[in-house]
């Protein structure tokens, strides 16, 4: 009996070693993330990068296709160290495709500002749900199915909104991907810490695309509601 105590303590440590390493290795990974997002922003508001600024919708499919194919690169490779390396490109690209927003926002006369304040707001929502995600005991593994749902209605609202330009739609799916997005962090997370995420490099995706597409949706929110024409 004693023996079979021991044994469950000791499968018991290692699982709990095991996802504190995957956690601390994706926060890790999050953050090199952030250089080649950085960069790939920074040489499109150089270049001034418009992405088929004249035909939204066949820019956002293809935006789509080259985010999912990167996707499903890193999902094949992400036992290896091409993995991190997919991963770095396609936070370059993102950063890249960031780029546009932040050319709108600097068009303002406080856009340097807004961009600070959105970036503060979402490092603000990463660190208080992830420290909720990591310490909590419950397990939010049951709202996943919610969320994806909520993706796939946000998309057709998207894509909805690019032919009609409706404001007051596009206010509203930026209010509701900064909901999303930040259940998502809190998902996310919690599956790493609960053993349902045992791969760093996806579980680093999968946050990357939570905070990326939180700091996107308040980075709009704030234009609309704080901008400063010159």
């Amino acid at each position: 009996m004693e023996n079979i105590q021991t044994y469950q303590q000791t499968a018991t440590t290692d699982i709990a070693l095991r996802q504190h390493r995957v956690l601390r290795n994706t926060y890790a990974l999050l953050a090199l993330s952030m250089v080649p997002t950085i960069l790939g922003a920074l040489v499109g508001v150089q270049l001034k990068f418009s992405f088929l600024a004249g035909s939204p919708f066949i820019a956002f499919m293809l935006f789509l296709g080259i985010a999912w194919a990167f996707m499903w690169g890193i999902e094949r490779t992400k036992n290896s160290g091409m993995g991190v390396a997919l991963l770095l490109g396609f936070t370059f690209f993102m950063g890249l495709m960031l780029s546009r927003i932040l050319q709108v926002a600097f068009g303002f006369a406080n856009g340097g500002t807004l961009i600070a304040m959105a970036g503060g707001g979402t490092g603000a929502i990463f660190f208080a749900l992830a420290g909720v995600a990591s310490t909590t005991k419950r397990d939010f593994s049951n709202i996943g199915k919610f969320l994806f749902a909520g993706v796939i209605l946000l998309l057709v609202a998207i894509v909805a909104n690019i032919f009609f330009q409706i404001p007051a739609l596009s206010l509203a799916i930026s209010a509701i991907a900064v909901v999303i997005f930040s259940a998502y962090i809190l998902y996310d997370i919690n599956r790493i810490v609960h053993g349902g995420e045992d791969n760093y490099i996806t579980a680093t995706l999968a946050v990357y695309l939570d905070v990326y597409n939180v700091f996107v949706s308040l980075l709009q929110l704030l234009m609309a509601f704080s901008g400063e024409r010159d």
